[in-house]
């Protein structure tokens, strides 16, 4: 092929550190939008972002140029940043160090954003942790339990 073509959709969630519950209604919002600014900047657009009161889910359209380690890294990095300038109750804030990623076929685009959006009603069944054990098993990633907690 004379030029690069590609479309590369991945489901990324992270918790912040020790899965605090620092993201208050109030911020929400606006927090989805910084994300989605960022992305957007680093060339990998969203279609979905959510974050709930202790972690963010993120579908979007991977950058064929840019790593994924590197998209989220800007992502935490910059949104962290962001949300320190919100207020006292905010300076402590940080994300985990580390995230889960999973590829998203272009046919489950529609499932996968309705699924992130629906977080608020799914975490009043199941918590963040088992929320990430199951998508672990579900994209069969092969995993250590005693490294995924911090």
């Amino acid at each position: 092929m004379a030029q690069s073509l590609a479309k590369l959709i991945v489901h990324i969630t992270f918790s912040t550190k020790d899965r605090r519950p620092l993201i208050s209604p109030e911020i929400r919002e606006d927090l989805n939008a910084y994300i989605s600014g960022i992305l957007k900047q680093a060339g990998s657009p969203s279609i979905q972002v959510n974050c709930v009161v202790d972690h963010a889910h993120i579908l979007c359209r991977l950058s064929r140029t840019r790593a994924l380690a590197d998209v989220v890294e800007e992502v935490k990095k910059g949104s962290s940043a962001w949300i320190k300038t919100r207020g006292e109750a905010f300076h402590a804030f940080y994300w985990q160090p580390g995230y889960g990623a999973f590829s998203v076929s272009q046919s489950n685009v529609g499932a996968v954003r309705e699924y992130v959006v629906g977080q608020e009603e799914h975490h009043r069944k199941m918590s963040f942790k088992d929320e990430c054990l199951a998508l672990l098993k579900r994209h069969e990633v092969e995993f250590d339990e005693q490294y995924i907690w911090d």
